[in-house]
């Protein structure tokens, strides 16, 4: 048991120091709020991928480098064609690019081309891109195993 032995001015004194408002920031509610953002986003993260599920053949090419998000044209196992994840026909291919090179898109545009498509319908696909200006064009492959 603990008493406090003093007179009244060391009282007062400790009550006017209570009553004076906190000048440092609680930080913690703010750390909490960051640490479940960033598990959000790392949950999150992966599953940002483009959408059509493709089969890429296997190469030993390296990794290309990007400053922005891409721009993606998915070729599946049945030649259907996909901007980002939305479908599109070969025709309204070319007018849809040049709507999003006006909107300021100038970065390059990967081609994901399932591995049971003929190469013919991915070169068909590149020469309708390099037809209406665009030289930028990248094939997204797998990695070869090695092992």
């Amino acid at each position: 048991m603990g008493a406090e032995l003093g007179g009244g001015l060391e009282r007062g004194r400790k009550s006017r120091q209570r009553s004076q408002p906190m000048t440092q920031i609680n930080v913690t509610p703010f750390v909490d709020v960051m640490l479940v953002l960033l598990i959000v986003f790392m949950v999150t993260a992966p599953l940002m991928t483009v959408g059509v599920p493709v089969e890429l053949p296997k190469t030993e090419a390296g990794q290309v480098k990007g400053s922005k998000e891409p721009l993606v044209l998915s070729i599946d196992s049945k030649g259907d064609i996909f901007l980002q994840e939305t479908r599109i026909s070969m025709d309204a291919l070319v007018p849809k690019l040049l709507a999003v090179s006006k909107a300021g898109f100038r970065e390059r545009i990967y081609i994901r081309g399932d591995s049971h498509v003929a190469f013919g319908k991915i070169s068909k696909v590149m020469g309708h891109l390099s037809g209406a200006g665009y030289t930028k064009i990248t094939v997204i492959t797998d990695v070869l195993d090695q092992g």
